[in-house]
């Protein structure tokens, strides 16, 4: 089975090299960034009580308690805040999208590196055809259609799976940012309210 798969690996030529070394960055850089961005999602943290972690930083838990933590330490106004909240944005979103740019880039350049075998494999095919007669005709059209059917199938394989890949990366980056927001408005509100609260007992007193 494994030699079956070498030699069809093979009659793809030269260019299954670099495919080869394509598919490997792709989905290196890929699952390194699903783990990142797994490491990094909040979803799982008890969402429902993330108000009363912005309230009682003490009883956060996890990376929601080091945003909370961090956007509210020494803060005086809602503008604090904010820039609190996109420095933490600034710290995770830009990273992700240096890295997602790249991935999509290898995803691109596939299907491209295998267009390349496969202009290649038919200027073979038409070498051979011209340079040889009887039976060797045959022999160089096959080897030449084989190279040509090979890289465009190598390259489709590594980019398809590619493709849907940086799209969950993708989803789960507007998650993350859309989580990040939550906590921001959350932030932001109970501010509002502990200076009405204050502001009322001012006023009582």
């Amino acid at each position: 089975m494994i030699d079956e798969i070498l030699t069809i690996w093979m009659s793809g030529g030269w260019v299954m090299v670099p495919l080869f070394g394509l598919g490997m960055l792709l989905y290196a850089q890929a699952f390194q960034l699903l783990l990142y961005l797994q490491r990094t999602d909040l979803s799982s943290q008890n969402e429902s009580l993330w108000f009363d972690w912005v309230r009682k930083p003490e009883l956060a838990e996890g990376r929601v308690k080091e945003i909370i933590d961090y956007t509210q330490a020494r803060v005086s106004s809602g503008e604090q805040v904010r820039n609190r909240f996109d420095e933490v944005r600034r710290s995770l979103v830009p990273l992700i999208d240096r890295r997602t740019v790249f991935v999509g880039t290898v995803v691109a350049a596939a299907p491209l590196m295998g267009l390349l075998g496969t202009v290649l494999g038919m200027l073979q095919t038409f070498l051979g055809i011209s340079t040889s007669g009887g039976a060797e005709t045959a022999g160089v059209v096959a080897s030449g259609i084989s190279a040509a059917l090979v890289t465009t199938q190598a390259g489709l394989t590594i980019a398809l799976p590619g493709l849907f890949m940086v799209m969950l990366i993708q989803r789960k980056r507007q998650r993350l940012e859309a989580q990040i927001a939550r906590i921001e408005c959350l932030t932001l509100s109970f501010m509002k309210f502990d200076r009405r609260s204050e502001s009322a007992l001012e006023h009582v007193e």
